[in-house]
């Protein structure tokens, strides 16, 4: 193997890897995917090859990523039906999904937005401000299973009475819905709706079925409908807006477990993504660990000053200065 420079950029050292492995992992980011030639079926132009479709597309993106390290499965790309593959692992190899545990206690958007801050990702990874909570008081954090939705190019037909309740099996017999999703305890669903006109994808009904999935919450980059009774249910839903319409000729789901642009943010399957009303951050995963250390001495530091003002200024304290229990929590890391 030839010589190899590490970036002072990319501080690979921090993951506990040797010289020879971060070289070998250099080399690796800086050369072309190799894709082999049945993974994709290409027309031959002179020296031009023009990919067929879309999911081949998908399937040389996703290959280049695991080049990168961004990726770890290419099952999301050949058939995004399923959702089975486990979802990308940290540097160190830790499951997203143990991870994300340490994330949904003590720690609020803002911590971990310091966090992201200290390792270089600097409002990259925080979504619109625009997309926020129903309501007050939510908080969630967990690895990101994604959803890409497009807008629809043709209407649903003209409906008798009797059909009123087939609408949406109906679109899915025209073909509106081009994946399944699967979804895992503690995982967060993200939509990205790609500039959809007004449409709930999200309703009181289907996030509630999420909910009794064990899903720790719903972001969406567009609408949701039935939001009274999102509310009264207390949905962990974050949206860009309040829809009044259903799915059917309006949006189609072409895709999960794909790398998606959602409230201007790049989020990919295995991502943590977290919301409290200040807001959406998702936090990729190959930084995951640094930014949980950070956030974790960043929260314990504000809980202990904030303690001593409630103590000078009379206030009972409540769990938000409980820097004790935080400290516990969190004591393998500062």
């Amino acid at each position: 193997m030839g010589h190899c420079q590490v970036g002072a950029s990319f501080p690979l050292h921090r993951y506990g890897l040797s010289k020879q492995a971060r070289c070998d992992r250099t080399s690796r980011m800086n050369t072309t995917a190799e894709i082999p030639s049945n993974d994709i079926a290409p027309i031959q132009t002179g020296k031009t090859q023009l990919l067929q479709s879309r999911r081949d597309f998908l399937k040389v993106s996703a290959v280049a990523g695991l080049a990168a390290g961004a990726v770890t499965s290419l099952t999301g790309a050949e058939a995004p039906a399923a959702n089975t593959a486990n979802p990308p692992a940290t540097p160190s190899g830790k499951d997203p999904y143990a991870l994300s545990v340490r994330f949904n206690k003590f720690l609020r958007v803002t911590d971990v937005t310091d966090g992201l801050d200290a390792v270089g990702r600097a409002d990259l990874t925080l979504l619109d401000p625009l997309i926020r909570p129903l309501w007050m008081g939510m908080r969630f954090f967990g690895p990101a299973v994604t959803m890409r939705v497009v807008p629809a190019n043709r209407r649903m037909p003209v409906i008798e009475r009797k059909d009123a309740l087939k609408q949406h099996a109906m679109w899915d017999q025209m073909g509106g819905m081009h994946a399944k999703l699967e979804v895992k305890p503690g995982c967060v669903v993200v939509t990205s709706t790609n500039g959809a006109r007004e449409c709930g994808y999200w309703g009181s009904n289907n996030s509630m079925a999420m909910q009794a999935a064990q899903v720790a919450g719903i972001v969406t980059d567009g609408y949701a409908r039935d939001t009274d009774e999102i509310i009264m249910q207390k949905g962990p839903l974050a949206c860009r807006g309040v829809g009044r319409t259903i799915i059917p000729g309006r949006v189609e789901l072409m895709d999960v477990n794909v790398p998606v642009g959602c409230g201007g943010v790049l989020i990919r399957p295995g991502d943590i993504v977290g919301c409290d009303w200040d807001g959406v951050v998702v936090v990729p995963v190959e930084v995951a660990e640094d930014v949980l250390c950070i956030a974790a001495r960043i929260a314990v530091d504000d809980k202990k000053a904030r303690r001593r003002w409630y103590e000078k200024l009379g206030k009972q304290p409540d769990e938000t200065v409980d820097w004790e229990a935080a400290a516990d929590h969190f004591k393998d890391l500062l």
